[in-house]
């Protein structure tokens, strides 16, 4: 296992962008970036390996996030157009399917059921392959795949219908 400062190094960009994605709120993002690593400093004995330490302190940031939220009793509002640009998949069903306008794009994945988002939004932004997104999501490979391919598939149904 590294030691934290690696740890650290290695992922705070990652969590505090999947919390950006989710939140669109900078300060709370780091907040609870911050939170994430104290909460991993003491829980680094409970991990287990069983995935990506990035996968497991993500998973520790949506949590905080989702507490924070209940308890300020906000709402999660996520607004594509202040979505800062980040790695994209090198896949080239991905880099095809963003070549479109990209506001064009963020403003239909804001059509999307809020799951659908989440997928979409982890996959595109944050780089991650879908054995990642199911571990963060708690489901299946599979399920993060079907979603996936669904939600392109209602982006691409209302490109066509708004071309006609």
């Amino acid at each position: 296992m590294h030691n934290i400062e690696e740890i650290y190094n290695e992922n705070a960009n990652i969590v505090y962008k999947y919390i950006f994605c989710l939140s669109q709120n900078e300060e709370l993002s780091e907040e609870i970036t911050q939170e994430t690593f104290v909460i991993a400093i003491k829980e680094l004995s409970k991990f287990r390996g069983e995935c990506k330490v990035s996968v497991w302190l993500c998973q520790i940031a949506k949590h905080l996030l989702y507490k924070e939220l209940k308890k300020n009793n906000l709402k999660k509002q996520i607004s594509l157009d202040d979505v800062k640009e980040s790695i994209i998949s090198n896949e080239l069903e991905e880099q095809y399917f963003l070549k479109e306008d990209k506001l064009q794009l963020y403003k239909s994945m804001q059509k999307l059921d809020n799951k659908t988002k989440e997928v979409m939004y982890l996959r595109l932004m944050g780089n991650l392959n879908f054995s990642e997104i199911a571990e963060i999501l708690n489901k299946t490979p599979n399920w993060a795949r079907v979603i996936f391919f669904r939600g392109k598939q209602k982006i691409k149904e209302e490109r066509e219908n708004g071309e006609k």
